[in-house]
Formats: C-alpha cells, structure tokens, sequence
C-alpha cells in the first residue's frame, strides 16, 4: 500500500515548480458536494519523473534530526500529466490541496487498488498520525483515533452520512466491518473539525468517499483465497451517461480466522468471520444546474469472538451479529453563473449489534446474551456564495436525531444478573459560517465559526483558522491551523439507568498544526514536516469510587509528522512517512493508552512490463503502553507492549485487457505481535486470486 500523503506532500499527484503549474491553473466551481467531488477535474499539473532520493526526518524531544540519502538526478526529463489533487473535506467543497491550511492525507482509488486490501482499517495504517488498534483476527472490534485523540474523538462520514454509533458507551466507530467495495478515495482530516462538523470531531474526520459511475457500462468480477481458509468473492458495476449514473458493488468473505484469544496464551481454537456487503450510488443530472445523488450502503457481518484476551479466554460459541445500514439522498442546485451553490442533504444510519454466548462444555455455567440498537437521523443545508474571485463564503444549518437503546443478561456462578438501557434520544442543531480568502493566488486563508444547540446540556460555540501561503521563488509552502472542538456526550454516558450523568457537560479540545513543505527539482521531490499540538478538557470518564460517568480527565499531545517522495524513474515511487506523538493525561502524568511514541512507514511501488504492478509496506509501530484485564482477579494492570515491523508485499499482472491475476503477502517475516494486550494478531499469509474485467 502507498503510504498516504500528508498535507502538502501529496506525493505523486504533486507535480512541476508552484510557479509553472499555477500559471496553468483555472478553478472550477461545478459540482462537488460534501462526499462527492466532482471526477473530471479540469485542474492540471504536469509531473516529470523523478529523482532518487530518501528522506526521514526523526524528531527527538529537543529538535528535528533530518537525515537524506541523495544520488545523482539523471532521470530529470521525462512528463507524465496527471490531475491537479481536489479535497472536499477541508472545506466541504472543491478546493486545491494547496490552498488547505490544516494537514490532510488522501487515499485515491488508484492507491486502493494496488495495495489490494479489503479492508480500510488496514488503509488506514500508514496514515500519519492514526493509531488502527484491533482487539484479534478479522471482525476484532477495530478503532482509529488521531493525533492522540479518543476514537469517539474521530468523526467518520461515508459520502456524508454519520457512521459513528449512537449505541456505542461513547459513540465512536467500530472499523472492523467497514471494507473498500466501491471506495473511490479517503481523505483524513486531522485537528479539531467542530467548526464544518460539529460534534466528534475534537481529533478529527475520516470521510469515505464512494465511486459515481460514469461512461459506457462496466465492470468487474473477482475471486480470492488463502490462508486462514479465506474466501473472498466480489462483483462490481458502473456506468454513466449526461443524465443518469450509476455504481454497484456486492462483496462476500469467509474466513476462518484466528484464536482472538491469541494463540501464544495457549489458545487455539479459531474465530471466524463471515460478510455479506451492498454498496450502491445513483445520481441524476437534469440540467447543468442541478443534480440529486442516492447512497446506500449495507454491511451483513457474523464473527465468531472469545470470552477476552489471555490464558484460558477460548470460547467456542461465542458468535457477533452486525447489520449496518447507511443511506442519503442529496442534491446540488447552482445559481446565478455558479455563484451561488445550494446542497441539500437527509442521511440515516441504523446499527444493530447481537451478542451471544451460550453454556458449553468448558463453560457449563457461562451464558451472555445482549443486543445494541442506534439510529440517526441527520438533515443539512448548505450555501457556498462566491462573492469574488477573492472570496468564497459558506454558511449552513445541520440537525440530527439520535436513538439508542440496549439489553443485556448473564448467568455465571455468581447468580443471574440484567441490564435494560431504555430508548432514549437527543437532538443538536448547528449553525456554521466560513469565510474562505485568496490574495495573490498565493494565500489562502480560512476564518470560521459556529453554533451548536443540545437538546441537554444547551449551547456551544467553536471556530477554527487556517492559512496557507505559496513562496514560488522557492517552491516552499507554510500552512498552518488553529481550531477548537467538541464533543456531546452519549447516549449512554448520559440516559444509562445505572452508570449515566444527566448533568455531563460536552468534552473540548483545541489545537494547531504548522507545517512546511518544500518542492525541489522543480517539484520532482518533496519533503514535508508538520508539528501539532492538541489539549482536550472537560474529558469524559467513568468514576469507579461513584459508579458514574463525569467530566474528570484533561489530556494533551503533541509531535511531528515527515514524509518524503520521491521518483527515481517513472516506473517507480518511494515514498517514506514518520510520526512521533507524545501524549500525556494531566491528572497522572502517564502516557495515554495504546499510542506508540515512534510511527514509520516506507513505501515502494514499481509499474513493470507495463502490465504489471508490484507494491512493498513496510510499516513499524513503536512501544506503549496498555492495560489489561485478569479475569482471575477483576484487576487491571498497566502494561508495556512492545514494538513491531510488518512487511506487506503484493502484485498484480494484467494477462489481457480483461483478465488480472493479484496475489498478496502479509506479515511476511511471520512476526509475533499484540495491539491489544492479551488478544492475538495474524501471522504471515498468502493470498491469490483473479479479476476478470467487463
């Protein structure tokens, strides 16, 4: 997989000096809502080759240790075109990457199809700044938190719909399920986003963004298999006229897992995981001036989970049932020659989770059985006012309803025992304005603010600045942001009959981010440097002395992101990433749970034979710290996990126009590893499969 580019190192997509391609550039208003950037970009770079060259840079408490291997720039002189990089989430519509003063990372679709990974936790990996924590093999509850940040810190959209869980303790969202079908880019948005997204965005947005079909029919049908008897089949379909456009994916997986457990505890039976997914996109154009998008997603997941992680943890029959249900409907009217773009949008998201353990031999008086339901329901409006060539002005309202309510029983030697959290809801409105500056086509500048109305704990208000300005003479770029954030409480962290605090008052944070990025040999490499720094207030945690949850904890992090690109021949990209993130809870003292200090990812792809690709990962996490449970004892204790290097390999070959064969290694050197004290992590496998192109 390609390492993901940082906020200005988009690398690849990046191409020739500012100064050159600037001269070149023409906005375009046209399209491009929330989750759905327009696919015919008429911004265009020119990219010519590369050179050979590798850059870490290390940052070590006191300063920054920039170490560069360079040789010989022979293979200046050879052009490839490519499209001009577009972000829809910085903003929430079209905007050059360049002009994006806060860090983004994008994953294209190109990116996507050469790693050859069905899942987009392991998308997400390389991502600067994202710690991906799984709890065992595939189906292993799976969250994402950024820049030190909760994962309930993390908004997740699917071309705009909402995909944190209301039923979830605190709403975050469990990326175990969530596959690439029909995934036509990622973009990561890190720092606070309350000011466009309003609440859980205190770390920051991931925003999934689906293909929309365009052209004469097409499509493909694909089947894999391998190791940990996986089979995976899936079939896709797209096409597109002026008017009518459409894209379809259906996806099934089998596999039959590991111990979640973990299988150096002494367990070994293993736990499956099975899938059933829908992806579907319908959009409409009637005229110029208007159009109307369909989403509809649906996730159909079993996975067979142990009783925890460690000795003697291996259950049986302990199954999860999953059924996950995103749709939205938007539509796009502009007015006026394009200066006024209205976007109307309604979204729903239903999640139910099912657990159930039965008794069996091994644990004859063991039983569990629960069930988890959240709903939403969101409605936005938003207004994108070209004022100027200068000045862009967006303002909107957004509401939405969530319900959530559970059901929980057990049997065990202690006696019976019963949890009911009824149904319960809450409503929060918000209103957000953002003026968006261009002076000199060389800065950009965002000034921002909003409202938001809780149905219970009342009003909050956060804003957020960015800027970002272009040295042509040196191809250098500074950008930078400052923004603020929030965070409402849960359902259950405010309604749970036993545990709830009606009297909660929202989680905050505010932080900024710096960076610089510097273009050389008239952009044939680039090397970018960012440093962050975020504090959350008011954090929510749950009060063992009184049973209760309450506004307790203050944290910060902060550290560097690095990266570099470069292109020694147009057949073949490095790419190379580092992250250092130090992270503190202001109550203790101690480093926050489960985020490695030291982050690095490197990154090879080679186009060979033109007909074939071959893509290398390497990725190591460093040391921190976790704790774990003894189901022996009820006591938990802080622990030390210690770091890893996984080594991922895969290649493709187009044997014709219409037949591809893949195959994919993971975890080649077979490492040992834990992300969560106590559960287990794959070994090495070995995946093929064939596409067979329509």
């Amino acid at each position: 997989m390609k390492i993901p580019r940082c906020p200005a190192a988009v690398m690849g997509t990046k191409a020739r000096s500012r100064k050159a391609r600037y001269s070149h550039w023409e906005k375009s208003w046209e399209g491009g809502q929330v989750g759905s950037p327009e696919p015919e970009y008429r911004s265009n770079r020119n990219f010519e080759g590369g050179i050979s060259m590798l850059c870490i840079r290390k940052w070590c408490g006191s300063g920054v240790l920039l170490l560069t291997l360079a040789c010989t720039a022979h293979a200046f002189g050879q052009d490839a075109t490519q499209l001009d990089e577009i972000v829809v989430t910085a903003n929430r519509s079209e905007t050059a990457l360049d002009e994006i003063g806060s860090s983004i990372s994008v994953l294209t679709r190109e990116e996507i199809e050469q790693s050859k990974k069905a899942f987009v936790l392991d998308l997400l990996r390389s991502v600067p700044s994202l710690d991906v924590v799984r709890s065992g093999g595939p189906g292993g509850q799976t969250y994402v938190g950024i820049r030190g940040a909760k994962s309930e810190h993390t908004l997740v959209l699917l071309d705009g719909v909402r995909m944190n869980d209301p039923s979830a303790p605190g709403s975050s969202f469990n990326f175990a399920n969530l596959n690439t079908d029909n995934v036509e880019r990622i973009e990561v948005l890190r720092g606070p986003q309350s000011t466009l997204y309003g609440s859980d965005a205190l770390g920051g947005v991931i925003n999934i963004i689906t293909r929309r079909g365009k052209g004469k029919p097409s499509g493909f049908v694909s089947a894999e298999g391998g190791s940990f008897s996986t089979a995976r089949e899936k079939a896709v379909v797209s096409g597109g006229t002026d008017v009518l456009r459409y894209s379809l994916g259906l996806s099934r997986e089998d596999t039959g897992g590991i111990s979640s457990a973990g299988k150096q505890y002494g367990n070994h039976e293993t736990d499956g995981y099975h899938a059933t997914s829908v992806s579907t996109r319908l959009g409409v154009t009637p005229s110029r001036i208007f159009d109307v998008d369909c989403i509809v997603r649906y996730l159909d997941t079993k996975s067979d989970m142990d009783n925890g992680g460690g000795s003697g943890q291996d259950d049986p029959n302990f199954i999860v049932r999953s059924k996950q249900v995103f749709v939205r409907g938007q539509g796009r009217l502009s007015l006026f020659d394009d200066l006024w773009e209205q976007k109307l949008g309604i979204s729903f998201s239903n999640l139910d989770r099912e657990y159930r353990n039965d008794t069996d031999a091994s644990h004859p008086s063991d039983l569990e059985h629960s069930s988890y339901h959240g709903e939403s329901l969101a409605f936005d409006w938003q207004h994108i006012l070209h004022l100027h060539k200068t000045n862009t002005l967006t303002l909107g309202v957004d509401t939405r309803e969530e319900k959530a309510h559970s059901d929980y029983y057990s049997e065990s030697s202690y006696g019976p025992y019963s949890s009911v959290f009824p149904k319960e809801s809450d409503r929060i409105t918000g209103y957000y304005l953002q003026d968006r500056i261009s002076l000199w086509n060389a800065w950009f500048t965002t000034l921002g603010v909003r409202l938001d109305d809780h149905s219970r704990f009342g009003t909050e208000a956060t804003y957020r600045f960015t800027s970002s300005y272009l040295v042509r003479q040196t191809d250098t770029r500074i950008k930078g942001s400052y923004g603020t954030g929030f965070k409402a409480p849960s359902l259950y962290q405010l309604y749970e009959p036993t545990y709830g605090n009606q009297a909660l008052n929202p989680e905050k944070s505010d932080g900024w981010d710096i960076g610089v990025e510097q273009a050389l040999f008239d952009g044939h490499a680039e090397l970018d440097a960012t440093w962050f720094s975020n504090n959350f207030e008011d954090l929510i945690e749950f009060d063992t002395s009184a049973s209760k949850y309450k506004n307790t904890a203050r944290a910060q992090s902060y550290g560097v992101e690095l990266s570099a690109m470069v292109r020694p021949m147009d057949d073949l990209t490095l790419r190379a990433g580092y992250t250092r993130t130090k992270t503190r809870d202001k109550s203790t003292g101690l480093e926050l749970l489960r985020r490695p200090e030291n982050k690095f990812s490197f990154d090879a792809h080679y186009h060979f034979l033109e007909k074939g690709n071959a893509n290398l990962e390497i990725a190591y996490t460093g040391k921190r710290q976790d704790s774990f449970f003894d189901p022996l004892t009820y006591a938990s204790t802080r622990v030390e996990l210690g770091g890893y290097l996984l080594v991922n390999l895969a290649a493709s070959y187009d044997v014709t126009r219409w037949l591809q064969l893949f195959a994919r290694v993971d975890n080649l050197l077979d490492r040992e590893y834990e992300e969560v004290k106590g559960y287990g992590a794959p070994g090495i496998g070995g995946y093929g499969g064939v596409k067979v192109t329509f």
